[in-house]
C-alpha cells in the first residue's frame, strides 16, 4: 500500500480537469478565440493537432436550440420502464448515483427516466456552467436590448491573469497564427486573453484559474455595469476596500441570483464559491451543490431558449460544444459519431486504508464523479437527441471508466427504443417520350394549303 504523508488524511478535492474543449472551430472569427483557429487548420493537416471524432466537427449553424418552439415544456412523470433499465445499469452501486435521462427523440411524447434524482452532491466543475449564467445574465442586465454590445464586451475586453488565478494546475490550449501546433499550459498570472476565451479555457479545459478569473471580472462587471471594464487599479481598488460582507453578497447576487431568477431552485443547485484558494480569502462564498434533476432543468431551459433568453441560451451551448479530445461520459465510442454537448467535474480524497492505493478518480473517502451531456446523433431515422446528468460517489474505484460504460449502455439502450427506420426509395417517373415532328413527303410542299395540323405533345408521364 501507498501510504499518504504521516498517515494524515489525503485530500485531493480539485476538481480535475476536463480536457475536451468547446465551440464550434468556425468561430474564431466571430469570438476571437485563437484556439479554434488552430484546431480548425489542425483538422486541414496544417498544424500540428489532434484529429476530431466526425460528431464534434458541426460548423456554427448546426448548433440550435432544440425545444425554442417549446416554451412550456415541463418534465414529465418518470417512465417507469426506462428508470427500471437505468437502475439496473448501476447494479450493486445503484445507491451511490442520482441519474436522470430526457429522451426527446419525439419531442411530442418525451420519456424521463430517473434514479435518486434528488441526492444532492458537490458538482465540482460542473459548477463551471453556473458562472457562464452569470455573465450572460449580467450582460443581458446592462445591455437589455443591445446583443451586439453584448458580443463587443466577450470579445474586446481584454483580462488579464493575476492573483486570482492561485494556483491551479490545469493546462489550457494558447495558439496563435504562425504557430505550427498548440501548446498546452496552466494559466500564468500576466496572460491575457478575451473574455470568450476565458469561457472557452473554463468550459472546455475546466480551468479553475479562468473560473476565478470570470468570477472576478464577473463581479466587476455587476458593480460597474456599463462602465466595465474598468482598469486595473480601479477593480483592485474596489475588491480591497469593499467590505468583505459586501463582498459576499455581491457574488451571491453575481452568480446565485441568476439561478432564481431563470426559474431554479438555488437548493438544488448552487456554485457558492471560487475554483481557486486565494481568492476565497478576498471574497467569501458558502457551499455549493446539485442535483441530477435540476442540472437537467439547466440543460432543459438552455434548449427552451430560456437562460436569460434566446442568444444567452444558444452561446452556453456553443460554449458546451466538445470540439477536441472526450474524455469521461463523452469518451464513450458509441458516442463518437454524435454531437455532445458536455460539462464534467470531478472530486476525490483518500486517507490511509491497508491494501488500498489513491490513484485519481478512485477516491476512498469521496469519489465525486458528475457528467452533464447533450446528445444528438444525426444521419439515421430518427435522429437521437436526448440529455443526461449523472452524479456518482463510488467509491475505490475508477468513476471515469464507469461513467464511460454508462454513456455506452444508454446510447445503445435509446439506440434499441428507436429502431432506425429504412426510408422508402422515393419513386422516379420515367423519362417522357420526346415529341417527334411528323414526317413530310418529300414533294409535300413548304406552305400545305390545307388546315395546319395540330401541334405535336409530348407523350404524358407515368
Amino acid at each position: 500500500m501507498k501510504k499518504p504523508t504521516l498517515f494524515r488524511l489525503v485530500l485531493m478535492s480539485i476538481a480535475l480537469a476536463s480536457f475536451a474543449h468547446a465551440y464550434p472551430l468556425d468561430g474564431g472569427e466571430s469570438t476571437d478565440i485563437q484556439r479554434l483557429e488552430g484546431y480548425r487548420r489542425a483538422q486541414a493537416g496544417l498544424v500540428k493537432g489532434r484529429l476530431l471524432p466526425t460528431g464534434a466537427q458541426l460548423p456554427l449553424e448546426h448548433v440550435r436550440l432544440r425545444l425554442a418552439d417549446r416554451p412550456g415544456f415541463t418534465l414529465p412523470e418518470p417512465d417507469a420502464g426506462l428508470s427500471r433499465s437505468l437502475r439496473g445499469f448501476l447494479g450493486g452501486d445503484a445507491s451511490r448515483y442520482g441519474v436522470v435521462v430526457l429522451d426527446l427523440t419525439d419531442p411530442d411524447a418525451p420519456v424521463f427516466a430517473a434514479h435518486q434524482a434528488d441526492r444532492i452532491q458537490n458538482p465540482g466543475s460542473v459548477g463551471k456552467i453556473i458562472v457562464a449564467l452569470g455573465w450572460f445574465q449580467a450582460l443581458a442586465d446592462v445591455y437589455p436590448d443591445d446583443e451586439g454590445a453584448r458580443l463587443r464586451v466577450l470579445r474586446e475586453t481584454q483580462v488579464t491573469a493575476d492573483e486570482f488565478i492561485r494556483w491551479d494546475s490545469h493546462t489550457v490550449p494558447l495558439w496563435k497564427d504562425g504557430d505550427e501546433k498548440i501548446r498546452k499550459r496552466p494559466l500564468r498570472e500576466g496572460d491575457v486573453g478575451n473574455v470568450y476565451e476565458y469561457l472557452d479555457w473554463m468550459c472546455s479545459n475546466s480551468s479553475n484559474a479562468a473560473a476565478s478569473t470570470l468570477i472576478k471580472e464577473l463581479l466587476l462587471l455587476v458593480h460597474f455595469g456599463a462602465d466595465y471594464p474598468v482598469d486595473a487599479e480601479k477593480a483592485k481598488a474596489f475588491l480591497k476596500e469593499t467590505p468583505k460582507k459586501e463582498l459576499t453578497e455581491l457574488l451571491a447576487r453575481a452568480i446565485q441570483a441568476p439561478l432564481t431568477r431563470n426559474g431554479l431552485d438555488t437548493e438544488a443547485l448552487r456554485q457558492g464559491s471560487f475554483f481557486t484558494r486565494h481568492p476565497k480569502g478576498i471574497v467569501p462564498g458558502t457551499n455549493s451543490l446539485a442535483t441530477s434533476r435540476e442540472l437537467l432543468r439547466f440543460l432543459v431551459k438552455m434548449e427552451q431558449g430560456l437562460l436569460v433568453d434566446a442568444f444567452s441560451s444558444l452561446e452556453i451551448k456553443r460554449l458546451l460544444y466538445l470540439t477536441d479530445r472526450r474524455i469521461r461520459y463523452a469518451s464513450a465510442p458509441a458516442l463518437a459519431e454524435s454531437a455532445v454537448y458536455f460539462k464534467s467535474g470531478s472530486l476525490y480524497s483518500c486517507k490511509e486504508e491497508p491494501g488500498f492505493e489513491c490513484l485519481k478518480y478512485h477516491g476512498n473517502v469521496k469519489n465525486y464523479m458528475n457528467s452533464a451531456a447533450v446528445v444528438e446523433t444525426t444521419g439515421r431515422n430518427p435522429d437521437l437527441h436526448y440529455l443526461v446528468v449523472v452524479l456518482s460517489n463510488v467509491l475505490r474505484r475508477n468513476s471515469a471508466v464507469a461513467h464511460q460504460t454508462l454513456a455506452t449502455r444508454i446510447h445503445r439502450l435509446l439506440e434499441k427504443r428507436h429502431p432506425i427506420v429504412a426510408t422508402p426509395e422515393p419513386e422516379v417517373a420515367p423519362e417522357a417520350e420526346p415529341a417527334v415532328a411528323p414526317d413530310l413527303e418529300p414533294d409535300a410542299p413548304n406552305e400545305p394549303s390545307g388546315p395546319a395540323p395540330p401541334a405535336p405533345t409530348a407523350a404524358p408521364a407515368r
